[in-house]
């Protein structure tokens, strides 16, 4: 009886400010990149649950509103009970938890991973649909849009080399969005221009031996592991000191959002500090 009751209320609560008629749909999100989106495309009162980890300042840009969300873990039972009519989430990420929201009806939107700047507006576009709030959604699209061709950068083939050094010695190859971030930023990626080999980790030794012109620590948790300290290294402060070094939030392009472009004017700041290519 209270199960229902509530049901009732928060349809009630979910109606369009426009007056339509219609009440807007409960979303819930399974995925971080998702999270963000509905925190900035929905209303409130539709949210019935985001993912944990929309409330980690070191993964979300929105982790301060995410606060004022309901969040919940990405289970099966999580979702048959919050009985949301619209589930969103990652293509890799919370299989079975969507499979039981297809089961209950309820409109699952699955996403891949941008890989590319270009791929943010279409994405933005379907959450804002499925929320409810397209107006929303074409003002934030556009003004992506908009904002990304007043920072890119004209690309060069003498363009600076960036690498991007993460825990444990990992380095961003090709083909994510992250390269994409540093060619129109006016840099070339370390990783290609080496011709590095498909592995993600990079000896510390090798980096200082052929160093790039700029070294970007991709800071993504907090914590005092081995994996971590590799980044403050001795021998990598001083090879890489002063202009040469940039420490960059891994949320700003952990998913395509449009906080991702902060990380373009981050690193157009770092490529002027290197002076003019020679």
């Amino acid at each position: 009886m209270k199960r229902a009751l509530w049901g009732m209320v928060a349809g009630l609560l979910a109606w369009t400010s426009a007056g339509q008629g219609r009440p807007l749909p409960r979303v819930a999100s399974l995925n971080l990149c998702t999270d963000q989106l509905v925190l900035m495309l929905a209303e409130p009162e539709q949210i019935v649950g985001l993912s944990p980890i929309a409330r980690d300042c070191w993964s979300s840009v929105l982790c301060e509103q995410a606060r004022h969300a309901p969040v919940m873990r990405p289970t099966a039972e999580n979702i048959v009970s919050a009985r949301p009519d619209v589930v969103l989430g990652g293509v890799y990420t919370a299989a079975v938890a969507m499979q039981a929201a297809r089961e209950e009806g309820a409109r699952v939107i699955a996403f891949p991973p941008v890989k590319a700047l270009a791929d943010i507006p279409a994405q933005i576009m379907t959450v804002a649909n499925a929320v409810g709030a397209p107006e929303r959604g074409r003002a934030l699209a556009d003004a992506f849009v908009v904002r990304l061709a007043s920072l890119s950068a004209d690309r060069r083939p003498d363009d600076p080399t960036a690498a991007i050094y993460a825990a444990n010695g990992f380095v961003m190859h090709g083909g994510s969005l992250p390269d994409d971030v540093l060619a129109h930023a006016g840099f070339r990626n370390y990783a290609t221009t080496m011709g590095l080999a498909p592995s993600p980790r990079l000896p510390m030794e090798v980096l200082i031996a052929h160093p790039p012109d700029l070294l970007i620590l991709d800071r993504s948790g907090q914590g005092h592991s081995l994996a971590q300290a590799l980044l403050d290294h001795p021998a990598l402060q001083q090879a890489f000191a002063g202009r040469h070094h940039l420490d960059l939030p891994a949320r700003l392009w952990l998913c395509g959002l449009p906080q991702t472009l902060d990380s373009i004017a981050m690193l157009r700041a770092a490529r002027q500090d290197l002076g003019p290519s020679p």
